[in-house]
This record gives structure tokens, sequence and C-alpha cells, in this order.
């Protein structure tokens, strides 16, 4: 920025150096034109703005090599001001998109939340879990599946960079500290949700009741998914939580939590401003759980509710129909 200024100072002096000759009344209209912006520190109107302020100054005469000069001065610094923004496509909106999911699945949610922080108008088609049938058409047995006008793409991660890519055409990569996130997630915090939601029978009912109510399940499979899994669930989290060596479920979603808000380190996002792909992803893998026993437990004992509301309000649900 403190570039793009002093280019756009050294133009107006050139303006000014044209115009030595002028009354200070036409060297007051350059700089009227130049920063007419009160309400920032610069600021490129459009052309019949300026020229209607120097009107004014000047009483409406002599004005067209004025024009001309303001004209140039004013296209040359509008071009180095994009040149200095980064660039991006946020206007990219694929024509078709569907995910292939299951409502609570956190790698389902990743790609959810990048899709609706850049408002990108997509259908979802619940699978079911038991037979998988939504999905027997594909090689890839697993979701999130995500078909972009006729393309199909596969893992979580790859979706999330594949569509970053078309967004930013022109950035390498990610900044190191997203990435470094972005693996935390996938690493740790998504093995601490299982012993949480799990964690005692009637957790483990009130998960597979969000479940199999927000699943795609005939009213039989409703039934037996219900108690058959959460019973299943809830001696599958003991092993879990033994792999991975969780000694106190609560406490070690609460750790992972305030991990998170130091990383912080105060700003309002991972990002600073404006939420990364790091932001996103935990966001994504922990709004499944948020309203859950343990969500709720997880707000409650944390710093990380005022995050997680930014979060949620930057989100942009523009689902379409489900397919």
């Amino acid at each position: 920025m403190a570039t793009t200024m002093s280019k756009i100072s050294r133009l107006a002096a050139t303006g000014r150096a044209l115009a030595a000759s002028s009354t200070s009344r036409r060297h007051l209209s350059l700089q009227t034109a130049l920063f007419c912006s009160r309400n920032s520190t610069y600021s490129y109107a459009q052309p019949s703005h300026w020229f209607s302020s120097l009107d004014k100054v000047t009483g409406g005469q002599n004005c067209d090599g004025w024009k001309v000069c303001y004209s140039s001065v004013a296209s040359a610094a509008r071009e180095l001001h994009e040149k200095d923004l980064p660039q991006s496509n946020r206007n990219y909106v694929p024509n078709d998109v569907v995910l292939y999911q299951y409502q609570a699945c956190p790698f389902c949610n990743k790609v959810k939340a990048f899709l609706e922080y850049y408002d990108i108008p997509y259908k979802i088609v619940e699978v079911n879990p038991i037979n998988k049938k939504e999905i027997k058409w594909s090689d890839y047995r697993k979701v999130p599946i995500l078909m972009v006008d006729g393309e199909q793409m596969v893992n979580s991660s790859d979706i999330i960079d594949k569509m970053f890519q078309r967004i930013h055409p022109d950035s390498i990569s990610e900044d190191d500290e997203a990435q470094k996130w972005r693996g935390w997630v996938d690493n740790h915090l998504v093995h601490v949700l299982s012993p949480n939601i799990y964690r005692s029978p009637s957790e483990a009912l009130e998960s597979f009741d969000y479940i199999t109510g927000h699943g795609n399940f005939s009213f039989t499979e409703r039934l037996v998914a219900k108690y058959a899994g959460a019973a299943a669930m809830y001696f599958v989290s003991k092993k879990l939580k033994k792999r991975h060596n969780i000694t106190d479920e609560r406490g070690a979603l609460y750790a992972a939590a305030e991990t998170w808000v130091d990383a912080l380190n105060g700003r309002q996002y991972l990002g600073g401003s404006e939420p990364n792909l790091g932001d996103l992803v935990v966001f994504g893998v922990l709004r499944p759980i948020r309203y859950l026993k343990s969500g709720k437990d997880m707000v409650e004992n944390t710093r990380i509710g005022e995050w997680f509301t930014r979060m949620e309000n930057q989100m942009k649900p523009h689902r379409l129909q489900e397919a």
C-alpha cells in the first residue's frame, strides 16, 4: 500500500508540474480530483465526478486540458493500485456442483464450509452409509465426493486445494501457517471428536439421533442404526480413545479448542481480518458437534465460542435443494 501511495504521489506531482503556470484555483482542483474522498486516504472516483468537482472550482472555464491530464493520471494510478491487489477470481462460480456426503461427517463439513464461505451454490446428495447406493456409479467408495461441472473430486483436502486454486489461480500455495493447522485438524482434532460424541451411552444415542435424523435412511434402517449404531460406537470410541492415547475425552477436546484459540494470537481469524483455509477446516470439523452435548460443553468451558460465532456469520448458506 505504501508503494502504491508513493507512486500516486509522484503522478500527482507530475500533474502539478504540467499545470505550473496555472492559478492556485486550478492547483487546488487537481488535488480535489486525485483525492476526492474524505473517507479514505485516496480514492478513484469516476471521471464524471472528478470533472464535476473541477467545474465547480474553475467555474467551468478552460477545463479540456485539465481533463486530459486528470484522465491520464487517474488511469495510471488505478493501474498501479490494481497491480498491488492480490490476484484472485472470487467471481468463480461453477454451473453445477453436487456434494455427496454424510450429514455428520467432519470431512464433508470441511468441504461445505469452504463452499459456503466462497458463496458457491451446491446441491447435496445424502449417501446411505449402509448400502451407499447413491455413489455406486463411482469407483471411489467414500465421502465426500464433489462433482464440479461433471468433474469428480475426492478427498476433502484435495477438493479444497483444487477449488482454492480455481478461485485464486495466481496463488502458488496457501501460507505455511494455514497448512500447519490444516494438518493439525486431520492428524489430531478429528481423532478427538469420536471419543467425545460417543463418550457415554446417552451421548452416543444423542449423536445417532442426529445422524439418523439427517441421514438417508429408510424407517427400518433408521431404527436399527440409531440403537445398534449407538451401542456399537460407544464401544468403538473406547478403542479409539486408547489408540490415540486419550485419557480424558473432554479434557482432550477442551485442550484442542484452547490450542486453536492460542494459535489465533488475538486475531479475529487465523487469516487475520478474514478467515483462511485453516479457519475454514477447523470450523467445518467442529460444526457437526456444536449443538451436541460435547460441543455445548466445549463452548461453555473454553474460549472458542466467540471465534466460532464469527465463523458462523461468515458462512453464506447458498445450498440448493437436495439433488
